[in-house]
């Protein structure tokens, strides 16, 4: 079966890739699946609520792009300043806001609300010391990527992960959905860094989530939402997931 989400995205990549900025890497991104997979092949880590962040540092420049390679450098100063400590590489990860309960809040980044203290959630290591790490296994990557960040300033955390080993994707999940979080991305061990949809990383969104109401929302106003709806639908919209 024609998988129609996987050519739109590859048609788009092809259409931007005659524009996108010298250094940027589109990132790798999930599919949609109806549950988490289990073992031991797998590991399972948190979804934020946030934008989509592929932060490059390059000898003694920093830059931050969105995931599709919009410049949003001036916009997170935290991140950038934890950036310029480190050697010459390229992180893929969550930019968040959190409120003053801890918990990450779209709304605002939605609003700028607190840009100045959004820090990055990394969770993938692309490039490092001039080495192009895609084609290592996600595993590898993840270790390197807890050694670099070990001793990071604010504005870098590590998005720490749980193991197939030990914990099973659907408990997991369902904690993660207790907390009200986003919900999980599961992936591959062994898999490699691919621009656009990857089979190797699964999403499960909790369906009581912020984020799941501003999809379900969005989904109404394509069908023709009352007119009421449309505007606050318009308003959630994110361009940088």
């Amino acid at each position: 079966m024609l998988d129609l989400q996987s050519t739109r995205d590859s048609t788009t990549t092809r259409r931007r890739d005659l524009t996108l900025p010298a250094g940027f890497i589109p990132p790798c991104l999930p599919m949609m699946a109806p549950r988490p997979p289990s073992g031991p092949f797998w590991l399972h880590e948190i979804k934020h609520d946030g934008f989509r962040i592929i932060a490059r540092k390059d000898s003694k420049r920093v830059r931050l792009y969105d995931r599709l390679g919009n410049d949003l450098t001036q916009r997170f100063p935290l991140i950038v300043g934890a950036m310029a400590w480190l050697p010459t590489c390229t992180i893929d990860g969550e930019a968040v806001a959190c409120d003053d309960s801890g918990v990450p809040s779209f709304d605002l980044l939605r609003h700028r609300q607190r840009d100045d203290r959004a820090f990055l959630f990394a969770f993938d290591l692309i490039e490092l010391a001039g080495d192009d790490r895609r084609r290592d296994p996600l595993e590898r990557r993840k270790l390197d990527l807890s050694r670099l960040l070990a001793d990071a300033p604010p504005g870098l955390e590590l998005n720490k992960w749980s193991d197939g080993d030990k914990f099973d994707g659907t408990a997991v999940f369902e904690h993660v959905c207790s907390l009200g979080l986003e919900g999980i991305v599961s992936k591959r061990k062994d898999s490699r860094y691919i621009s656009g949809r990857s089979p190797y990383w699964l999403k499960m969104r909790n369906p009581t989530s912020a984020a799941a109401r501003r999809q379900a929302e969005g989904e109404l106003a394509r069908q023709g939402a009352s007119p009421a709806e449309s505007p606050q639908t318009a308003a959630h919209a994110n361009p940088h997931r």
